[in-house]
């Protein structure tokens, strides 16, 4: 029994011995520990900055994202988008005012841009009978004339050539919006060079060479509560 008393008065010396080196070793709470979830947030204090300095009382080390809604710039008023586009006293200022109103996307200045771009793309496309962008860019019933107008010719065995010189000009003469359909008339000033070939390759109308002027009057529309942002050329006309 003794013995047995000496090895258990070994072994607690021991466990009491090896207990105040992990003490000393860890530490003891003090009740100021963070919760085990905070050693995973990684944001500075509010009053450091990024290279552990402290910042000015009052300043904050939030970034501000470029899509925050109280720091985008306001929308530009109607009246203002149609300065430089049309008179307040042209016909087309009103209507323009109404798809502004119906469509708040709608800048006047990039369909300005678009319709030039369109205009000519209709043009090279027609003399090329190229059939798929006429589709993309016309309303069904222009499209048909269109159409016809290629079939008769390629009947003919004639081949229209045409090159844009310039475009000149290209101004809004009128707009409308008839319900939720908008109408917008551009008046496009334009030089070209096109002649028409019979099927032997002899000039039948036109020039080759000779640049002319050309004046149309152009009518493009869009549903203004389509999701579609694409205009399509509704209506011509020739003003020679």
């Amino acid at each position: 029994m003794q013995n047995f008393d000496l090895l258990t008065l070994v072994f607690l010396g021991l466990a009491v011995f090896v207990i105040f080196k992990l003490r000393s070793v860890l530490g003891t709470r003090t009740g100021t520990e963070k919760p085990p979830g905070d050693i995973y947030d990684r944001r500075p204090p509010a009053n450091a900055t990024g290279d552990g300095n402290t910042m000015p009382e009052g300043a904050s080390n939030v970034v501000p994202l470029p899509t925050r809604r109280d720091e985008m710039p306001a929308p530009q008023a109607p009246e203002a988008r149609l300065e430089g586009i049309v008179a307040p006293e042209s016909p087309a200022h009103a209507g323009l005012l109404g798809i502004i109103g119906q469509d708040p996307a709608f800048d006047p200045r990039e369909f300005l841009g678009g319709a030039k771009a369109a205009y000519e793309m209709i043009v090279l496309a027609f003399a090329n009978g190229d059939r798929k962008t006429l589709k993309d860019l016309l309303a069904k019933d222009v499209y048909d004339g269109f159409d016809a107008a290629i079939r008769d010719r390629e009947t003919r065995g004639e081949k229209v050539e045409t090159q844009f010189v310039s475009i000149d000009k290209a101004e809004i003469s009128d707009a409308q919006l008839r319900t939720r359909t908008a109408q917008v008339t551009v008046r496009f000033l334009s030089k070209l060079i096109t002649a028409t070939r019979d099927s032997v390759g002899t000039v039948i109308d036109g020039s080759a060479e000779k640049v002319i002027d050309v004046v149309d009057i152009w009518t493009f529309s869009r549903d203004v509560s389509s999701r579609d942002p694409n205009w399509r050329l509704i209506a011509t006309e020739s003003a020679q």
